[in-house]
């Protein structure tokens, strides 16, 4: 029997609370951000959101605006009146469309974004990222490892660079994007949304997760000797995509005597 793949020590990511009284909504966001490396936590209520700041830290709320009770703008205006760190909890509302007077109640109560139900994932996440940016929460990848080895291959964390053996092995951009991601994580599961996110010019994009297949596909080609039975880059069906790495080297261990 193999042994586990090692994991990479990382920071953890940002830590999300989801507030909206419809279970269905908050199951499908707690999952969703969970998939794009986020810790979530989650409330029906204003009260029961209450309860959970009392126990726990948040990097970001994500209010709906109606909610039994005590609304999404009365919550965020009580927030702001608390002691730090509430007073400046990053806040995204969720409202319904057109609903100009929901936006404005919650820009009013000191709310930082607001997003129109229905809207796609996707802009949820760009809209969270740029959020905790400006809040000086984003997640820093810092990881533990300077290189990682699968196989006859070694990826050089800092420098992009993949080789086999003594050889190195030509990736494109993308690529090495999606590999640096992968072995960042190694062992863990990365959704295609996640590897679909990149920074330009400062922003966070996304490349399409139709792109990442294909990116995949190419990459996987110079991994493995069987492409349609992959040893090292996996398809984990319906969550995503994960790097089966054999050795996690340190940054102050070298690569060849770690072999």
């Amino acid at each position: 029997m193999s042994a586990p793949a090692p994991q990479i020590a990382a920071e953890p990511g940002p830590h999300i609370l989801v507030v909206d009284d419809d279970r269905r909504i908050r199951s499908l966001l707690s999952r969703y951000l969970a998939a794009e490396g986020y810790l979530v936590s989650a409330a029906a209520d204003a009260a029961q959101a209450r309860a959970r700041l009392a126990d726990m830290t948040f990097d970001l709320i994500v209010l709906d605006v109606m909610m039994p009770g005590e609304s999404g703008p009365e919550f965020a205006r009580k927030l702001r009146s608390e002691a730090e760190p509430l007073r400046s909890s990053p806040i995204l509302m969720l409202t319904a469309r057109g609903e100009t007077a929901d936006r404005v109640a919650g820009l009013e109560a000191g709310v930082d974004d607001y997003l129109a139900k229905p809207f796609e994932p996707r802009e949820l996440s760009l809209r969270i990222a740029s959020i905790l940016r400006r809040a000086g929460r984003a997640a820093r990848p810092a990881p533990t490892a300077a290189s990682v080895r699968f196989g006859a291959f070694g990826f050089d964390l800092e420098k992009g660079r993949l080789r086999e053996h003594d050889r190195i092995v030509h990736l494109t951009t993308r690529e090495e994007e999606i590999l640096r991601v992968l072995a960042t994580n190694a062992g863990e599961i990365v959704s295609r949304q996640r590897l679909a996110q990149r920074l330009v010019n400062g922003k966070v994009e996304s490349a399409g997760e139709r792109s990442v297949d294909v990116e995949v596909a190419r990459l996987r080609r110079k991994l493995e000797s069987d492409s349609q039975g992959p040893r090292h880059l996996q398809t984990i069906r319906g969550r995503g995509y994960r790097l089966w790495a054999e050795a996690v080297i340190g940054p102050d261990e070298e690569y060849g005597k770690a072999q």
